[in-house]
């Protein structure tokens, strides 16, 4: 995070200098437009340059090796700039500001890698010399056809081509016989139709062949079985049909076909490919069930699959240093679609037909880190046995017919971030663990589940959920016994009243009896009442008596 000017002051005592990389946002060139410097340099890297490149760059006859990176310099006059490239061995330049057409540009270094730069027009024209060709994410348009079929010689050199990311139109000419030292292709993210080329199998040292994201149609050429190297194929986000290849070599190690028209069922052939990691046919029109010999892809036992790297080094006589390219593969996990330069363990089946149960064999793929059979027709239980998938960050089962309750064994599955079992017909209580401690969204559908995190409580847990604090349960032992007594001594004093009330009402003898001893209790009281009137009249309060008579009259 160096700061200030850098001019010719700073470089005036340095006769001998070969290396110069100078990459920090706060510095400014302030360099003299007539000065040439006292050395020749072979290898510079410039950094976050702001203004004009310096203008003695273009004195170093001797440089073999320029990286320009974050740069938002101009670049003018372009023509001088790529007349100076061409003199180059190594030429780097990534995330750039050049806006330049390239159409009629002559690439003549060994490694060109010029990315994120904002390059337009059509594709450049390319020496013979070119190992390493690298427009990745430009603005690159029209057909790819002159380039391939213009450029027609046994002598290319080319090992790495990669146009991916740009508006490029047009059909996969048929013209790669011409470019059998191809080791990486990568023509993805572009606007490209037509059919795969049946000239692609005779690249026999092909190893990566990304195609994806663009509007290829028809079937996966039989041709491809001659690429007996291949270690990846993406060929997602077409519209290819068919049924699946069945005759790929036994290096592949990632297949990503989904998001295509395939249909069919998934072939046995596929347990053949020992070294296969990534298994991705999801979005496709497969059918049938799966297949229960997973088990034999021996990758897909390996728990160390996550510490792969999937690269390789380029080799050539022109290059006077190594060169080890570190390829990717795009994959959606967790709900996310990134590229993985570390390879994982992923098996997606998702929104497809496949019906019938699971193979037992599925849950001993324990070095499996994803697993999506999602939007599918399959049902039966989810085994005990999940929890040998010990490494498993990612499983969805949602949207399926599977029954039975969720197994406990599931909850030993420590590594696991993204669980949905929702829209089936699980029932039970989910078992607690952290691991399975997700939002209800993992669950609903599943009528018949409860417990958390969903609302429904158990019907083993409404007791307990229904306790209190023992002080509270003391306090309401108590007013249960005060409550029980008095309804007790109510019960026996209705008892004991009708015991005397109901011979009198019932029997006739006891009836006159009763009404009898009434009528004499009554005379007597009238009685003693009357003897009380005359000593009270007698001390002469007469009127307080006769208030008190009336008040208790009938």
């Amino acid at each position: 995070m160096l700061t200030g000017n850098v001019s010719e002051r700073n470089l005036l005592s340095f006769t001998n200098l070969k290396y110069f990389s100078m990459n920090s946002p706060a510095l400014v060139f302030d360099f003299d437009p007539e000065w040439v410097p006292p050395f020749q340099l072979t290898k510079i890297r410039l950094g976050n340059v702001r203004e004009k490149l310096p203008a003695w760059l273009f004195t170093q006859s001797s440089l073999i090796y320029l990286t320009i990176v974050d740069s938002t310099t101009s670049f003018e006059p372009l023509d001088k700039f790529w007349n100076f490239a061409t003199q180059l061995e190594f030429f780097y330049l990534v995330n750039n500001t050049v806006n330049g057409d390239i159409s009629n540009v002559k690439l003549n270094s060994t490694l060109v890698w010029l990315v994120s730069n904002n390059l337009r027009g059509g594709m450049p024209r390319v020496s013979p010399e070119v190992v390493v060709l690298c427009l990745y994410d430009n603005s690159l348009s029209g057909s790819i056809s002159s380039f391939l079929c213009d450029n027609k010689t046994d002598k290319s050199k080319l090992m790495h081509l990669d146009i991916g990311y740009n508006h490029l139109s047009g059909e996969l000419t048929d013209c790669w016989n011409n470019w059998k030292s191809l080791v990486h292709i990568d023509l993805g993210y572009n606007n490209l139709t037509g059919k795969i080329p049946h000239s692609m199998g005779s690249l026999s040292n092909l190893r990566y062949l990304y195609l994806e994201s663009n509007m290829l149609f028809g079937e996966v050429p039989f041709s491809l079985k001659d690429c007996q190297n291949l270690w990846i194929l993406d060929l997602g986000h077409n519209n290819l049909s068919g049924v699946l290849p069945i005759w790929l070599g036994q290096n592949v190690r990632g297949l990503k076909l989904r998001s295509n028209q395939f249909s069919g069922n998934i072939p046995t052939q596929i347990c053949q490919l020992h070294s296969l990691m990534v298994m991705d046919f999801a979005n496709n029109g497969l059918s049938g069930q799966i297949p229960n010999c997973l088990h034999n892809i021996t990758a897909l036992l390996s728990s160390y699959a996550s510490t792969r790297k999937v690269s390789y080094a380029v080799h050539s006589p022109e290059i006077s240093f190594p060169i080890i390219i570190t390829c990717s593969i795009t994959m959606l996990i967790k709900g996310n679609e990134r590229e993985y330069f570390n390879l994982m363990n992923v098996i997606d089946l998702s929104s497809n037909n496949l019906f019938g149960n699971v193979p037992l064999e599925m849950y001993m793929l324990t070095g499996l880190q994803s697993l999506n059979l999602s939007h599918n027709q399959l049902l039966g239980t989810i085994p005990q046995e999940i929890s040998n998938l010990e490494p498993l960050e990612s499983i969805d089962l949602s949207s399926n017919h599977f029954s039975g309750e969720i197994p406990q064994s599931m909850s030993s599955l420590h590594y696991l971030e993204v669980l949905n079992l929702s829209f089936n017909n699980l029932v039970g209580k989910i078992p607690s663990g952290v691991q399975l401690g997700y939002s209800n969204l993992s669950y609903i559908g599943n009528r018949d589940l409860c417990g958390a995190p969903l609302p429904k409580i158990c019907p083993q847990d409404e007791k307990s959920h229904n306790t209190k604090p023992k002080g509270e349960e003391d306090s309401d032992d108590k007013s249960q016994v005060y409550s029980c007594f008095y309804m007790g001594l109510g019960i026996g004093f209705a008892v004991g009243l009708w015991s005397v009330l109901g011979p009198i009402f019932f029997n006739r003898r006891c009836r006159h009896a009763y009404f009898r001893f009434m009528h004499r209790m009554y005379g007597i009281i009238i009685q003693k009442l009357n003897l009380r009137t005359t000593v009270e009249s007698s001390q002469g309060d007469l009127g307080g008596f006769q208030e008190g008579s009336n008040h208790i009259s009938y």
